[in-house]
């Protein structure tokens, strides 16, 4: 059974949003106006992209595909930059560069190894899997950057102190850098160990409401789950590597770049 969605349904669905306004207001969070943003943002957004897609699916045009790719991943680089409190030049194109990486390997695989996907940039595979990799890689980048830049600014005199009794660079900062990876892939990990006993995620979700048959819902999220896992892995440890050099000068000094 596949059950079609209403205007009636979505303003429902809508509604329910006053439950969290109440509660907000009741107990004084102040979070009514981000909320209402939010929630309109949600509408208007998701509105937009499905008038897009519905084109885009009809078209299958390569070139029209890319250029959707290619504006996902350069507005996820900079989601993934607005994230980390500590600023400084060049860190937009620090995570341009891990979040487009990372993300563009792994769909790549994804589409032509596993899913055979002929052509490849057929839009009903490729966008929804880019766009599932993208949100969660750029999640555990903004993590991984804001804490190893955190960390080397707090820490600049222990950083400092290794170097001048002969540890190289990398030593210096190595378990700066191990702590920030893990704190990164937190997030996805956690999600793993619970997935399928606590939570079924979103995709599955959607093809089973969809009507698609549980098992092949099941087994695309197992491979997603994987993908995920293996591009915020990649985006996490070129973010660290590039943030690692900048801290870094030609002779090996370590500096605070503004």
């Amino acid at each position: 059974m596949q059950i079609f969605l209403t205007y009636s349904d979505i303003a429902l669905a809508s509604s329910l949003i006053i439950i969290v306004l109440l509660i907000s207001w009741r107990l004084r969070l102040k979070l009514s106006k981000t909320l209402l943003i939010a929630a309109l943002r949600t509408i208007i957004q998701l509105s937009f992209i499905g008038l897009i897609l519905a084109w885009i699916f009809a078209r299958e045009q390569w070139y029209e595909v890319l250029l959707i790719l290619t504006v996902m991943t350069l507005i996820a680089g900079s989601a993934a930059k607005n994230r980390v409190k500590r600023s400084y030049k060049g860190l937009l194109t620090d995570t341009l560069l891990a979040v487009g990486i990372s993300a563009i390997l792994v769909t790549t695989i994804a589409i032509i190894a596993i899913l055979n996907v002929e052509p490849w940039y057929t839009p009903q595979f490729i966008i929804p899997i880019l766009g599932l990799i993208l949100g969660n890689s750029l999640t555990a980048i903004s993590l991984t950057s804001n804490q190893l830049i955190e960390s080397f600014h707090e820490q600049s005199g222990r950083i400092e102190m290794m170097l001048s009794l002969s540890a190289r660079p990398f030593e210096a900062v190595h378990e700066q850098i191990k702590a920030a990876i893990t704190n990164g892939m937190t997030p996805t990990l956690n999600s793993m160990l619970v997935v399928g006993i606590v939570s079924l995620p979103g995709m599955m979700t959607g093809q089973i409401l969809a009507g698609a048959d549980p098992t092949q819902a099941v087994r695309y999220q197992i491979i997603t789950m994987f993908l995920i896992c293996v591009s915020s892995t990649l985006g996490c440890t070129i973010s660290a590597l590039l943030i690692y050099r900048r801290f870094f000068n030609k002779k090996d000094q370590f500096i605070l770049p503004q």
